[in-house]
């Protein structure tokens, strides 16, 4: 009996020493088990305030780029703004443009119609007193009354020039 407690002894303190361990897998499984659950806690938890983090700054930017398209749009319209100024300006500053030069054009027609006048009459007047002299007559181109040009003298021969501030409308 002996032999066989010390089998039983020696089975039971292997049994013993298995069991301690089977503990001891178990325990270090068991920590293993609980380190890793802590690092996926602690993955988790550093995952979390990383999409925080990203969330914040998209946000963030989000905000900066509404801020900055609120001021293009403002800036947007002062241009706009500006432009119909100016083109209020221009349309206006073309229709003078566009009675001026009627207006000039129609000064020049008449200042054309008056030199024509003015050179017709030069060359009646001379023809005239070419004719009387040739027949020893004097004509009545030096008579003042008769011919009221005559007494312009040396102006006669000179164009009209008009300034266009002389002629209001």
């Amino acid at each position: 009996m002996a032999s066989s407690s010390r089998n039983s002894n020696s089975s039971s303190g292997t049994t013993a020493a298995a069991a301690t361990a089977a503990a001891q897998i178990q325990n270090s499984s068991s920590e293993d088990e609980l380190l890793q659950i802590q690092r996926k806690r602690k993955r988790m938890e550093s995952n979390r305030e990383s999409a925080k983090r990203s969330r914040m700054r998209k946000q963030q930017h989000l905000d900066e780029l509404t801020a900055e398209v609120g001021r293009l749009r403002k800036g947007n319209d002062q241009i706009n703004a500006s432009i119909a100024i100016t083109t209020y300006h221009l349309l206006a500053l073309e229709g003078e443009n566009s009675i001026l030069r009627a207006q000039a054009l129609e000064l020049s027609q008449r200042l054309q119609s008056l030199n024509d006048i003015l050179e017709y009459i030069n060359a009646t007047n001379l023809g005239a007193c070419e004719i009387g002299e040739l027949a020893g007559v004097r004509t009545a181109s030096h008579d003042h009354f008769l011919n009221p040009f005559s007494s312009l003298g040396h102006h006669v021969n000179q164009p009209i020039i008009a300034a266009s501030e002389a002629f209001q409308y």
